[in-house]
């Protein structure tokens, strides 16, 4: 866990130095994000809120994610932590966002999307997300931690990159 609190101080330190402040939108992670950065003393300069929302109701009613889009797409796809990112920037005071959503396992698999398929989103407000898909290997809780890990050190990369 030291490496993931390391992260996070890290993040926590590159939003206060930028002045931005982040939200997050996690489904398969659980909040574990969110988790991670209110560890950390003094994140309330840096982060606002975290939304989990595992459900697809929960998507769409604390985020805006499109009916449609879930049940073309499905909760785990790149047109939903596109739609997931944008309703945390919208939603909350947040600058920066993140969004997370996967299938953990051991089941929920589907075709064309297996066990340890994650998918994140990472905007800062005013510009276009960038998303990406990633396969884990292992079982739900090293899925969920690469998870958590992934999206917090690209976010630091995109953060390091301002």
């Amino acid at each position: 866990m030291t490496d993931m609190t390391a992260l996070a101080e890290q993040v926590g330190g590159a939003l206060l130095e930028r002045g931005r402040i982040l939200a997050t939108a996690e489904s398969c992670t659980g909040g574990w994000v969110a988790k991670l950065v209110t560890d950390v003393a003094g994140c309330s300069q840096w982060f606002d809120r975290g939304f989990v929302t595992y459900s697809n109701e929960a998507k769409q009613d604390m985020l805006g994610v499109p009916g449609m889009t879930l049940e073309t797409e499905g909760a785990v796809s790149e047109a939903s932590v596109s739609a997931m990112v944008s309703g945390a920037l919208e939603h909350s005071r947040a600058d920066v966002a993140l969004a997370i959503s996967g299938i953990a396992g051991p089941g929920g698999e589907r075709p064309g999307k297996p066990v340890g398929t994650v998918c994140f989103a990472w905007q800062l407000q005013g510009q276009q997300p960038r998303i990406e898909t990633r396969h884990f290997s292992g079982d739900r809780n090293n899925v969920r931690q690469q998870a958590v890990l992934h999206a917090l050190q690209v976010l630091l990369n995109e953060l390091e990159r301002l």
